[in-house]
C-alpha cells in the first residue's frame, strides 16, 4: 500500500442529499478500477434497512461490515487489505477520527460519509472533528420539503409536527419522521434563540 496516496474524503449534508448514494457511487468506482474495498456502517442502521449492507434512499446498496466500534473498522480493515475504506453514517460513531486518520497514515484511502448537523440543527461533533482533518470535503444538500429550495436542514416530525429541541438526539426513521428542510422552514420549538444567546454573553447587539 503506497502511504502516500492515502486520505481522507468527507461526504456531509442533511438527510435525502445523497450522502450514501455518493459514497456507493465511489466505492463501486473503485471496485471497477480493481481496488481492495472495505464497506462499514453503524450497527444502529440496521433497525432502519437490511442488516449487512448500506442502503441510499434511492435505493442503491452496497454490503458492509456493521459494527459499533471504530477499533473493528481499523482492525478489519488492516485484515482485508482494504486500499479504499469506506464508512456510512459517521455521525452515529464516538471517536471514528482516530482510526480514519491511522488507516490514511497507512496508504488507505478512507471515506467517511455522514450528517454534519443534528435535527435541532447543531453540529455533530464526532463529523466535525473528522471535517477538520479532511483533505477532500463534498458538501450536499437537498430540496425543501416546503418551499422547494435548497435544503440543508433535517428536519423531525412527530405526528406530522416539528420535534421539539429537548427531543433525544439520536432516532432512527426515515422520510416517515424526518424530511430535508431549509434553514428558513427548520423549526425547531424550544431551541434557544442565536441572538438570546449572544445577549447572555454580554455582547452588544444592534
Amino acid at each position: 500500500m503506497d502511504k502516500q496516496r492515502g486520505r481522507l474524503e468527507v461526504i456531509a449534508g442533511c438527510m435525502f442529499s445523497g450522502k450514501t448514494e455518493e459514497l456507493i457511487r465511489r466505492v463501486r468506482r473503485a471496485g471497477y478500477a480493481g481496488r481492495r474495498v472495505s464497506v462499514f456502517d453503524h450497527a444502529l442502521d440496521e433497525e432502519r434497512y437490511r442488516a449487512g449492507f448500506a442502503n441510499s434512499h434511492s435505493g442503491w446498496e452496497v454490503k458492509t461490515h456493521s459494527t459499533s466500534n471504530p477499533r473493528e473498522i481499523y482492525r478489519i480493515a488492516c485484515e482485508e487489505n482494504a486500499e479504499v475504506v469506506a464508512v456510512d453514517e459517521a455521525q452515529f460513531f464516538s471517536d471514528l477520527l482516530p482510526a480514519c486518520d491511522a488507516l490514511a497514515d497507512r496508504g488507505a484511502r478512507v471515506v467517511v460519509a455522514g450528517l454534519n448537523l443534528d435535527f435541532r440543527g447543531e453540529p455533530f461533533e464526532s463529523l466535525v472533528s473528522i471535517l477538520s482533518r479532511a483533505d477532500h470535503i463534498t458538501l450536499l444538500s437537498a430540496i425543501c420539503t416546503l418551499c422547494g429550495e435548497e435544503a440543508t436542514r433535517t428536519q423531525r416530525l412527530i405526528d406530522g409536527e416539528p420535534a421539539p429541541y429537548n427531543g433525544p438526539r439520536i432516532q432512527i426513521g426515515g422520510a416517515e419522521s424526518y424530511q430535508a428542510r431549509c434553514r428558513h422552514c427548520h423549526q425547531v420549538p424550544g431551541a434557544p434563540q442565536a441572538l438570546r444567546a449572544l445577549i447572555g454573553k454580554g455582547e452588544e447587539l444592534p
